[in-house]
């Protein structure tokens, strides 16, 4: 069992940058991929990021390309979200998430957060 508790949301000017992080428990949090979805009032989930478990590998959705970047300390059980040049479309709520599988879907991710608000203000 995995427990996400996220933390670091919060209002920033357009421009401005916050960095997400992701607590994680439990012993084989190591051994799972990671990944950043968002959620905007109105709208359906959003895939943002993702890591594999030994930091190999990451994947962005176009929108936060060279904006956004997800890093992971294993040693701390922590998932990170840095997120640069923010622009007021990305304001939503963000989770983090972790499974077995590597990938942009949603349904690759067992273990959720319960989220961090973000608003961006212009």
């Amino acid at each position: 069992q995995v427990q996400l508790v996220e933390s670091g949301g919060g209002l920033v000017q357009a421009g401005g940058s916050l960095r997400l992080s992701c607590a994680a428990s439990g012993r084989t949090f190591s051994t799972y991929a990671s990944g950043w979805f968002r959620q905007a009032p109105g709208k359906e989930p959003e895939f943002v990021g993702a890591i594999d478990s030994s930091s190999t590998s990451t994947y962005y959705t176009d929108s936060v390309k060279s904006r956004f970047t997800i890093s992971r300390d294993n040693a701390k059980n922590t998932v990170y979200l840095q997120m640069n040049s923010l622009k007021p479309e990305d304001t939503a709520v963000y989770f983090c998430a972790a499974g077995s599988y590597y990938g942009l879907g949603s349904g690759n991710y067992r273990y959720w957060g319960q989220g961090t608000q973000v608003t961006v203000s212009s």
